[in-house]
């Protein structure tokens, strides 16, 4: 009992002993209507104490504006920032290992890895389509395997054909006549 009476006590004291805090009075009524008013207030003070100067990409066109339509714009811009891999919806997904198969299939040796790599990406366009889970619509086709490994070759022969016709370098002997 005693110590709480000696903690109201201390806290009568220092309310009695603190100075009134310097505030602003709110509105009368913070409503949709004062709302916009108080909002544009704030901004104007802010911009004359100087809190918008040296933002980063003051002056500077906005990334990606005018570009063409698309709308997972939102989904793919925080992939690319944040550097994600295998996350997201299946069509998303998709649609970016499409744009990177050739690459990935220039990479390769083997025709069976080839035709391995088109037959699993296949498969998985077709689950995908099957699926109805949300989220956007699956564009991606799945693409023609022979024809895929035939361009394959040809890609291949001409990478072949400019490596052995690029002159190879002199080799640098470790000894050295006078």
């Amino acid at each position: 009992m005693a110590d709480d009476e000696q903690r109201r006590s201390a806290r009568a004291e220092r309310a009695r002993s603190a100075k009134p805090a310097e505030t602003t009075a709110p509105p009368a009524a913070l409503n949709a209507e004062t709302m916009p008013a108080i909002v544009e207030t704030a901004i104007q003070v802010a911009i004359r104490q100087g809190q918008f100067d040296d933002l980063p990409g003051a002056g500077k066109p906005i990334p990606g504006l005018g570009d063409h339509h698309d709308p997972d714009w939102w989904i793919r811009r925080k992939i690319e920032r944040e550097n994600l891999t295998g996350l997201g919806p299946p069509a998303l997904m998709l649609r970016v290992e499409d744009r990177e198969l050739d690459a990935q299939l220039d990479g390769l040796r083997r025709e069976e890895d080839v035709r391995a790599v088109l037959e699993d990406f296949n498969r998985r366009v077709i689950e995908a389509r099957r699926q109805l889970l949300g989220g956007p619509p699956v564009v991606t086709k799945p693409r023609d395997v022979d024809a895929e490994v035939a361009a394959w070759r040809e890609r291949r022969a001409a990478t072949t054909a400019a490596a052995s016709a690029a002159p190879a370098p002199p080799k640098k002997r470790w000894f050295r006549r006078r």
